[in-house]
């Protein structure tokens, strides 16, 4: 199962490329100073596509095989049966095992996409708090 992100988070990160693309585009032409940090707007634009593009094909979480993992490049993963208290608070959700603890920030999550993950969580029968 995969947990969507909302699409409004991922398209501001597709408009704030385009913006920073024309920045660059317009520095480039018409400023006639040729200064490194005018192509700044460019690796700013790279980010922001890079940014999209990960989030558009690969998803915020993965729940796959009895692991639950985020889709990013320092993102944790855990065990669904190593889960021991699931805590709501402040908007996220707050998984802990003995060992680990994985914060899961509903405010990126897709409507539809929250409402199956909680399905999921509640199928764990643990301590919610």
């Amino acid at each position: 199962m995969k947990i969507r992100y909302r699409k409004k988070i991922v398209n501001s990160n597709l408009i704030l490329g385009v913006v920073w693309l024309i920045f660059g585009a317009v520095q480039a032409i018409f400023i006639e100073d040729s200064n490194p940090f005018n192509y700044a707007w460019f690796v700013l634009s790279g980010v922001y596509f890079a940014l999209y593009f990960n989030q558009k094909n690969r998803k915020y979480l993965t729940i796959k095989n009895g692991v639950i993992k985020q889709n990013w490049p320092l993102g944790k993963e855990m065990n669904l049966k190593e889960i021991k208290q699931i805590k709501h608070f402040a908007g996220e959700y707050i998984l802990k095992s003995e060992t680990k603890k994985l914060t899961i920030n509903i405010d990126l999550i897709d409507e539809r996409s929250l409402e199956e993950l909680k399905i999921e969580l509640k199928k764990l029968n643990v301590d919610w708090s």
